[in-house]
């Protein structure tokens, strides 16, 4: 049977991460990198059998993923996050996928990912259908430098890519607070991620990039179909597209003064 390493990053989530662990308790091994929790992250997490290590030298999420896939030692590796949980009929199909590769064979995994915004599942709204490379062997595959929307990179060529069937369940949003808290915080790394790679922004891209954002996932995305909540959520997504533009564009004059 191939083995399978599960890793985490983490940082403040002791309301999830005995949960996450959980889920994946069927791997070979679990590890948890974490950046420096004021709370009891660490401690939940080892009480849960994982390996943990603290690195609070952030440098964004791609370089902190890197660092817990160097700590892997088993044939596969699966990346969650930790309001992620695996269902127990994806534990199952991650398992018996494991088991039907064949020797020698180069394949990694795109696994469908639903999201949970303030206890209810959104099905349209451009969240779903949602799929995440995040299952691959070890050493063919790194996630991106980027500060923010890190993504993995394969480094074999011909890498066959297979979607699974069964969701990862994100509860990502548990309430408005936190989604804001979040919003805050990728805006800001994202707009620093960009600015240093040369580019400006106007206010006018900013208001469009809004606009376009909510006709987008209300209109062509069917966000209406998820009903007041579905409104929500692609008015929230509006106010993202917009802030972090207004980041890049504050940052922009900031330092240009």
């Amino acid at each position: 049977m191939a083995s399978l390493s599960v890793t985490v990053i983490t940082k403040n989530e002791s309301h999830n991460i005995a949960e996450c662990l959980a889920s994946a308790g069927f791997a070979d091994q679990r590890v948890v990198l974490d950046s420096g929790s004021t709370d009891a992250t660490v401690e939940l997490a080892r009480a849960a059998g994982a390996q943990v290590s603290v690195s609070d030298d952030w440098q964004g999420f791609g370089v902190q993923k890197n660092r817990a896939l160097d700590l892997a030692t088993e044939d596969w590796v699966l990346s969650l996050d930790a309001d992620e949980r695996l269902s127990p009929e994806l534990q199952r199909e991650i398992q018996a996928r494991l088991a039907s590769v064949r020797p020698g064979e180069s394949v990694a995994f795109d696994i469908p990912r639903i999201t949970q915004f303030c206890g209810v599942w959104i099905r349209h709204c451009g969240w779903t259908p949602d799929h995440v490379l995040r299952l691959f062997k070890r050493g063919e595959a790194r996630f991106s430098n980027d500060l923010v929307h890190e993504s993995v990179r394969l480094n074999r060529p011909g890498t066959r890519r297979v979607k699974l069937r069964h969701p990862i369940l994100h509860y990502s949003y548990p309430s408005s607070e936190q989604y804001w808290r979040k919003l805050e915080r990728y805006s800001r790394e994202w707009a620093q991620q960009r600015y240093a790679r040369g580019q400006k922004t106007t206010i006018t891209r900013a208001a469009l990039s809004g606009l376009v954002a909510f006709v987008r996932s209300y209109i062509f995305r069917l966000g209406f179909l998820d009903g007041a909540m579905g409104l929500v959520v692609c008015t929230m997504q509006a106010q993202s597209a917009f802030g972090k533009y207004f980041e890049l564009y504050c940052l922009g004059r900031q330092i240009e003064k």
